[in-house]
């Protein structure tokens, strides 16, 4: 695990090289097929040598959630450990890793209906006034959002549409877990934040270079997409788009992207920083990849020693 930019896609083929594993992609944003500069997706010639799960397996106008990644990851890790070889997670999707492993909450299933419904009052009033709604009914939600969370708002407001109870509530009811499988946690931290910023704006930077904005246009040709969809939602296809609208130019849309990136790599951070049990690697050390592979040999060892 770790923040966007921290080396995890390296470290994680270096794993796959030396010990007998295969590579489950942990990322809410690369199960997209076609959003690959965006996404920083492994570049193929390192999914020849260590190919990744869980890529490109929708389109960009469908949703994936933490609960269908639960089900294909488990199904995944049971094939993987069938073939006796080791499931290896890596990404930077922390709602995913903590749903793998500590189960989800029994929450509905979207309804289009409803959601097109609360999409309709947001039309009207704007979502700072669907915000003010759900802080008639579920303050404690509405307290942790942001007026303009249209995603979180949304998804609150039709929990209490569907089951007449405040997601708080919901989510307070015990959950259950099943992993049967005993983790290795790992996450790749900076020692210094700075540098990890100085390492986002080189890659968003690279992006750009690489054709982000031309990506987007295809997409966009190619799929029937709005900026409401969870994959243009993602960080740098949003930013994109406003160009593409003519809304900001390159510069703002470099500008926006790596700050934007920047605060997801604090989200990430402070999730990390919540999780128990986890060894902390610094991401900025030169031989990262070869303390991680120690560290892996040595608690795989132990655990083999342990039965």
């Amino acid at each position: 695990m770790g923040p966007t930019a921290s080396g995890k896609t390296a470290v994680a083929a270096r794993l796959a090289q030396s010990l007998p594993c295969e590579i489950i992609s942990v990322d809410s944003a690369q199960v997209y097929k076609g959003m690959d500069i965006g996404t920083a997706k492994p570049e193929a010639a390192l999914l020849e040598q260590a190919p990744h799960h869980l890529l490109d397996i929708i389109e960009p106008h469908e949703s994936y959630s933490a609960a269908r990644f639960r089900d294909d990851a488990l199904a995944l890790m049971r094939e993987i450990t069938e073939r006796d070889r080791i499931p290896l997670l890596a990404g930077g999707t922390m709602l995913y890793f903590r749903a793998l492993t500590e189960g989800l909450n029994e929450l509905p299933e979207a309804d289009p209906m409803i959601r097109l419904m609360i999409d309709t009052m947001a039309e009207e009033g704007g979502w700072p006034a669907v915000h003010a709604r759900l802080k008639r009914v579920d303050p404690e939600t509405a307290a942790r959002l942001e007026p303009t969370d249209a995603q979180r708002i949304q998804r609150a407001l039709e929990i209490y549409l569907i089951t007449n109870q405040p997601m708080s509530v919901l989510l307070q009811k015990p959950k259950y877990v099943y992993f049967p499988y005993t983790p290795i946690r790992i996450s790749l931290v900076p020692s210094d934040r700075e540098v990890l910023h100085m390492r986002i704006a080189r890659r968003f930077d690279a992006m750009l270079e690489a054709g982000l904005v031309e990506e987007l246009r295809k997409l966009r040709e190619e799929y029937a997409l709005e900026t409401e969809m969870p994959s243009m939602r993602c960080v740098g296809y949003r930013q994109a788009w406003e160009h593409l609208e003519g809304r900001i130019g390159l510069g703002e849309l470099r500008e926006q992207g790596v700050a934007a990136t920047r605060q997801l790599a604090k989200r990430q951070l402070t999730w990390l920083r919540a999780m128990e049990n986890v060894t902390e690697f610094d991401c900025l050390s030169e031989d990262l990849a070869e303390m991680v592979l120690e560290y892996v040999r040595r608690e795989l060892e132990a655990q083999l020693v342990g039965g």
